[in-house]
């Protein structure tokens, strides 16, 4: 048989007690000193990780607040636009109003051209007008109906737009309050 080596800080088997303490007093040392660098690397690992996941929390944390930030702007100033677009319609308003002997044709003449100008601004900020023609098909997410009349017309078809509705981008501000056929 074939003798095996022994472990580099064992004591060899005919070892006096003293030598087999000391020799494992060694090993002791060794695995005490691996451990403690062993150690000393994870708690460096841990540090970085903490200082990390700090920044990162900081980080989220001012991204929240800027978020938060930009929607209340976002909310009060978001009609600036719109309400800007409404100063000149103010304008021509006043300036009608401050004519003391306007005749009905220039007070006409005036209403039509205001009247335009809000249009255009409602149109600039994405509000469009529903405005169903007659024999249009009813649609219950466009329109309201008011009445139900019989006529000539298919059935559930728009015959009259009492009160134009009205969209913003896609979303129903107003719908168009209409008369409708009577279902057969």
């Amino acid at each position: 048989m074939s003798e095996q080596n022994p472990p580099a800080h064992a004591a060899p088997a005919d070892a006096s007690p003293e030598e087999v303490e000391a020799a494992m007093a060694v090993h002791s040392a060794d695995e005490i000193a691996r451990l403690q660098a062993e150690l000393a690397e994870i708690k460096t690992k841990s540090a970085e990780l903490a200082d990390q996941f700090l920044r990162a929390k900081a980080e989220a944390e001012n991204a929240r607040r800027r978020a938060e930030d930009e929607v209340a702007k976002a909310r009060k100033f978001g009609i600036e636009s719109f309400a800007e677009s409404l100063l000149p319609i103010c304008d021509s308003l006043d300036a009608a109003l401050s004519i003391q002997s306007a005749t009905p044709e220039q007070l006409r003449e005036g209403a039509d051209a205001t009247r335009r100008q809000l249009v255009s601004a409602l149109e600039r900020n994405k509000v469009k007008p529903i405005d169903p023609a007659a024999g249009e098909k009813f649609d219950p997410n466009l329109h309201q109906a008011i009445s139900v009349v019989p006529a000539d017309q298919a059935p559930n078809t728009v015959v009259a737009v009492l009160q134009k509705g009205y969209v913003i981008a896609d979303r129903i501000l107003r719908p168009a309050l209409v008369t409708v056929t009577a279902a057969s």
